[in-house]
């Protein structure tokens, strides 16, 4: 017989056999395969119960779990019946939770039925790596609230055979990337197929075409978030070939042509995936399609040729204004270098082999072109494409949306940046998730189960000073050995032996001030800000009274060498044995690692270039676990800083060079770190440490009573501000109601008033070229106007061919400034008075003069009809 070595022998195809239980203790493969477990605590304990060692050995991941369990072991948990009860029970609070009524079922009947939310990627669990940062944790925080609170909604995305990468470092310090590959079978997924009698049917399908005769095919997976159906799309599938089964190779990997199909994919192959989905259970179909950022923009385009190849065979515009009406854009970048922008001529060639012919591809190129002030007309931008297929779009804070205001103002020229129709809805984090299990224990023991059932984070007031520091002080402390554990296995992959690793058992200390920085590092987050002055850092780090540690992770894009060489930078800092005790980079961050270094910082930094962070939710995650915010006033810290909750970073003068400017916050960031964090936390204030021996070290014995305050301010203040719940509640009554209202007025009666408004857009477009004001004229001012004098103002604006019900014709009216720019302006629709003939008209309508000083007014006119969301909407505006 040939002997043979074990390493030498591989597998030339690899999967995962899943596991049969027996039939008392089957209800635990539907509780693996649920992925509620991911933040319902009780059911991961009752997983935990069952085999505490090998729970960890399987990463707390239920799947793997029961593939690593025995034959021998399940026939023995099936026969002890206190087990199967708890089982049991764990199955029926599943099926409370799934059926019964929550907070969306008593809105009433106006409410949408469906709504379907395109992401290209979500951050649910580790165990599912399908994220590359905060844009997937949102979209994973949101599919988790709308479960909690009912809301009926349908994930769509692809599922990458890689996910992200795992990130290590080389022994200089430089990032590495591995990407191992993914088994479907070993995840907690479904494969969706067609009904059979044993289970086993044809998988269903997507097919997509593609230029010189190839088609792009695609099974579906299900993920269940709870309530909410995830719903993946997987090209490695038999029948496509090696170029296709590689399109949904990685998240966010390769660029040009390989790009543009995984949004393809995810756009139009998402929609025809859930027309499929809906066939085979049933669901509703949507009445809503929220568009996640412009990489799922395509799902416009697939809706538009649904509708123009269906029964009612809608033109183009009409099938564009009936999409319209139901979709919701969210925009999630202030950087426009992180739009995906593909050339024309690209889209051109995949839409020219891909589109029915009744479709005309120039329509759909014109949707995404820069046709305006300062664009690219030779560009496809994809964030232009999504607000001009969605009535409705928003930033994810109040500043964020500002920002996209005025970053795509150029889509509506001659409004004002504030009339810009985009709004916002600030995001939020999934509490159950992100909230670390001893503040829920704590919740429970002092104040019952009820009262953190119902979020009340007012009770922290009634916690005492000493359990909310002890608390404290305990979450440190796990971070701190999470922090050696990671720290010694990094060093391990560097290269390291064994015994040169003795350090890493005295890395930390939990009674040390923590702060933590854990994020995407892009250059505008700009990792090593901190390290602008690094003597002042070390200082810093080993001051002898109030010394502070640093946690720091964070992935850089493969393709971004700058933001690899921060990382460089920063852990090369971190390797001085001077003070590697007190500062640690961890690599691969990931939602994991979130769990014990979001408890565990006692102080969250954050100090991107403002405004270029768009929301920043990792601050958020850190408050409802009683961290105090260190950040630049950007993202949703502009809105909520409230100067108790932590401390704002100073920004310097916009007119600063870029290196003038990192070295003034940085300044300010250390002085407030010397002066006021540090201090702060050691119990003292700047004039006390004069003559002050210095706390100890050993224990903390004394309580900050200022800063447990602050503490306690946060949790009950931040707490139900951050939520994703109250996230869920804004996009509901913001945006997903009001979409669905018009969409149903869009469909109903064959699209009668799709049909009507695409007449009336194209006619208003035709005939807008033509419509000036002819001249405005003032009565009732005297040569002495006052406050309380009422001013009537006639304007003559000739129309043609349009009707005064086609249009509103106001004035604006405020403060004029040295420049005659109006400020303070206030709005008033003039009414039409008089038909003078040939086209033109007569608007009037009288104002009160309500403030002295310099004053002016204007009038102009815009295209009004009643399905139109926004007076802004079209772009259109005549100013007199």
């Amino acid at each position: 017989m040939l002997s043979v070595s074990v390493a030498q022998v591989k597998a030339i195809r690899r999967f995962t056999v899943r596991t049969v239980l027996p039939e008392p203790i089957r209800p635990l493969a539907r509780l693996a395969t649920n992925l509620r477990w991911s933040w319902h605590r009780p059911t991961r304990e009752l997983f935990a119960g069952l085999n505490s060692r090998i729970w960890e050995e399987s990463g707390q991941d239920p799947v793997t779990f029961l593939g690593l369990v025995s034959r021998e072991e399940f026939q023995s948990l099936a026969a002890d019946q206190s087990v199967v009860e708890r089982i049991r029970a764990a199955e029926n609070d599943l099926d409370r939770y799934l059926e019964e009524p929550r907070w969306y079922q008593g809105l009433g009947g106006d409410a949408p039925t469906s709504i379907a939310y395109f992401s290209p990627e979500f951050g649910i669990t580790e165990v599912l790596p399908q994220y590359s940062g905060g844009l997937g944790i949102l979209a994973g925080d949101h599919l988790k609230a709308a479960s909690d609170l009912g809301v009926p909604l349908i994930g769509v995305g692809l599922l990458y055979q890689a996910g992200y990468f795992k990130q290590s470092l080389s022994r200089d310090a430089w990032q590495q990337e591995t990407y191992p590959v993914l088994d479907p079978d070993g995840l907690p997924l479904t494969l969706l197929r067609e009904p059979s009698r044993d289970g086993n049917g044809r998988p269903l399908q997507v097919s997509l075409p593609l230029p010189n005769g190839r088609r792009l095919l695609a099974h579906i997976w299900r993920a269940d978030v709870g309530r909410v159906p995830l719903l993946l799309l997987d090209s490695n599938v038999p029948g496509n070939d090696d170029a296709a089964r590689g399109i949904t190779d990685r998240l966010y990997g390769g660029g040009g042509d390989h790009r543009l199909q995984q949004e393809l994919l995810l756009g139009m192959g998402g929609v025809k995936a859930l027309r499929l989905y809906q066939r085979l259970t049933g669901t509703d179909a949507p009445e809503v399609f929220h568009t996640n950022e412009g990489h799922a923009g395509f799902l416009g385009i697939e809706r538009i040729q649904e509708l123009m190849a269906g029964e009612e065979a809608l033109s183009f515009e009409e099938a564009l204004a009936a999409g319209r009406a139901s979709t919701v854009f969210t925009t999630h970048t202030p950087v426009p270098a992180g739009i995906d922008r593909f050339e024309v001529s690209q889209i051109q060639h995949f839409f020219q082999a891909g589109l029915a012919p009744a479709v005309p591809v120039e329509r759909i190129l014109e949707l995404g072109q820069e046709n305006y002030a300062d664009g690219n007309p030779s560009v496809f931008n994809m964030a232009v494409m999504g607000l001009r297929l969605a009535q409705r779009a928003n930033g994810v804070a109040k500043l964020h949306g500002e920002v996209s205001r005025g970053m795509f103002s150029a889509l509506w020229p001659g409004f004002d940046h504030s009339e810009v129709p985009i709004t916002s809805v600030t995001n939020g984090v999934h509490v159950p998730t992100w909230v670390d299990g001893r503040i829920s224990k704590l919740a429970r023991d002092q104040f019952g189960a009820e009262a953190e059932a119902m979020g009340r984070w007012d009770l922290a007031y009634n916690v005492s000073d000493a359990d909310v520091w002890a608390l404290r002080r305990e979450m440190r402390a796990a971070l701190v050995d999470d922090v050696r554990r990671r720290l010694r296995a990094a060093w391990k992959k560097r290269g390291a032996a064994d015994a040169e690793l003795g350090w890493t058992d005295n890395v930390l200390d939990p009674d040390v001030l923590t702060i933590g920085f854990a994020r995407r590092v892009p250059t505008y987050k700009r990792l090593t800000l901190m390290l602008r002055e690094p003597e002042r850092l070390k200082a810093l780090l080993l001051h002898k009274e109030h010394p502070i540690q640093l946690v720091i992770a964070g992935k850089s894009h493969p393709a971004d060498d700058a933001g690899k060489k921060m990382i460089q930078d920063l852990v090369r800092f971190t390797d001085d044995p001077e003070v590697r005790h007190r500062i640690a980079f961890l690599p691969n961050y990931d939602i994991a690692m979130a769990r014990t270094l979001f408890p565990g910082c006692d102080v969250w930094l954050n100090n991107p270039l403002r405004p270029l962070e768009a929301c920043g939710t990792s601050g958020m995650k850190a408050a409802i676990n009683g961290s105090l915010n260190l950040s630049v006033l950007d993202g949703w810290w502009d809105e909520m800083y409230d100067g108790e909750n932590g401390w704002a970073i100073p920004t310097a003068n916009n007119g600063a060079s870029p290196e003038d400017r990192d070295d003034i916050e940085a300044a300010a960031l250390y002085e407030l770190l010397e002066t006021q964090v540090a201090p702060r936390f050691y119990g003292s204030t700047v004039s006390e440490d004069a003559g002050a021996a210095g706390p100890s070290l050993s224990g903390m014995e004394k309580v900050p009573t200022h800063w447990v305050s602050m503490i306690k301010h946060t949790l009950s203040h931040l707490g139900p501000a951050v939520s994703a719940e109250r996230m869920l509640h804004d996009y509901v009554n913001t945006l997903y109601r009001p979409a669905a209202e018009a969409g149903r007025r869009a469909v109903a009666d064959s699209y009668a008033q799709a049909r009507t408004l695409a007449a009336w857009i194209a006619h208003v477009r035709s005939a807008w070229p033509l419509l000036h004001v002819e001249h405005v004229d003032s009565v009732g001012v005297s040569e002495d106007p006052q406050i309380g004098d009422t001013l009537q103002v006639n304007a003559y604006v000739a129309l043609h061919t349009l009707s005064p019900d086609d249009v509103a014709v106001e004035v604006a009216y405020g403060r004029a400034e040295e420049s005659d720019t109006l400020a303070d302006i206030t709005i008033m629709e003039l009414k039409a008075q008089e038909d003078l003939g040939s086209g033109r008209h007569l608007f009037t309508g009288s104002l009160v003069i309500d403030r002295s000083g310099s004053f002016g007014y204007t009038v102009r006119v815009l295209p009004r009809h009643e399905a139109l969301a926004s007076k802004a909407e079209l772009g259109l505006i005549v100013n007199a």
